[in-house]
């Protein structure tokens, strides 16, 4: 089944930079996801999930389509269009 070109998916962003995203594999077999600002150095932690944990969240939580790459493009990325008063910054 062939992609919806016209699907979005979201990029994490710090400093006007594509933020780094690095694996690892934990010894039970298990992996977990960091996302790194290359310029200042903020780090986020990921966790897998299955699928069927969704419910766990309650109603109205999304499932996040999310790229990361070890070597992120080293081109700026425009301002977002939020304001300083949007929350989900």
């Amino acid at each position: 089944m062939a992609a919806d070109k016209n699907s979005t998916m979201w990029v994490p962003v710090c400093c006007a930079r594509v933020m780094r995203c690095n694996t690892f594999r934990q010894a039970g077999g298990g992996t977990y996801a960091a996302l790194v600002c290359t310029v200042c150095n903020k780090t986020i932690t990921l966790e897998q999930e299955s699928l069927a944990a969704v419910d766990k969240f309650g109603e109205g939580s999304n499932i996040l389509s999310l790229i990361g790459s070890p070597k992120p493009p080293k081109m700026e990325r425009k301002k977002s269009e939020a304001g300083p008063d949007d929350q989900t910054m």
